[in-house]
């Protein structure tokens, strides 16, 4: 069933490597303290932690269980790992909040059916930056099966035509996050009006 809010819901997407996490940081910490924040949700991920994303650490028997009992209000499968979106997000919807996820674009069909007015952010790099920022991440090893497939991913979606709002997270990132953070603030409220 289709929902509105008083908020508005973003997907920021683009192939691993592109700087999404890091370009959202950067876009949040130049907002506007007299505007509603922007709220970013911490992810479920059935993956080990690691120091280059914050995400919480679940096993995939915990993740099942946690989507059983409604736990999320978005979830796909990627890269042999699952990923879940906590249903609080609506709460901070319905506030009025701008929230802005971090997901697959793989889910982007099926959650505007849920969520119409969801607008998708796309973050393109030329691949051969893609490539150096997958290395020097150090997530997995050049011969790790997963390191491959997200490098052939990125090569065949250079581009994604649906998106609401294209960045292109080339050169200084505070002047990418500038850019990012000029499309967010269109959308903004006043602290005042939204309470």
């Amino acid at each position: 069933m289709p929902k509105t809010f008083k908020g508005n819901l973003f997907f920021i997407v683009g192939n691993s490597g592109s700087g999404k996490d890091s370009l959202l940081k950067e876009a949040m910490e130049q907002w506007p303290e007299d505007l509603e924040e922007i709220k970013v949700p911490r992810r479920y991920i059935t993956r080990p932690p690691h120091e280059t994303e914050p995400y919480h650490s679940v096993t995939e028997e915990k993740f099942k269980e946690m989507k059983t009992m409604g736990k999320f209000c978005l979830d796909w499968h990627i890269y042999d790992l699952y990923y879940g979106v906590p249903v609080e997000v609506e709460n901070w919807l319905e506030n009025g909040h701008l929230v802005v996820i971090n997901v697959s674009r793989s889910i982007i069909e099926e959650a505007k059916k849920k969520y119409p007015d969801l607008k998708i952010i796309f973050v393109k790099v030329p691949l051969e930056i893609t490539i150096e920022r997958i290395k020097s991440r150090g997530r997995e090893s050049e011969g790790d099966p997963e390191y491959k497939r997200r490098i052939d991913r990125a090569r065949k979606k250079q581009n994604l035509p649906e998106a609401d709002f294209v960045v292109e997270n080339v050169g200084p990132l505070e002047e990418n996050a500038q850019v990012l953070k000029k499309y967010l603030l269109k959308f903004a409220k006043n602290k005042e009006k939204t309470n």
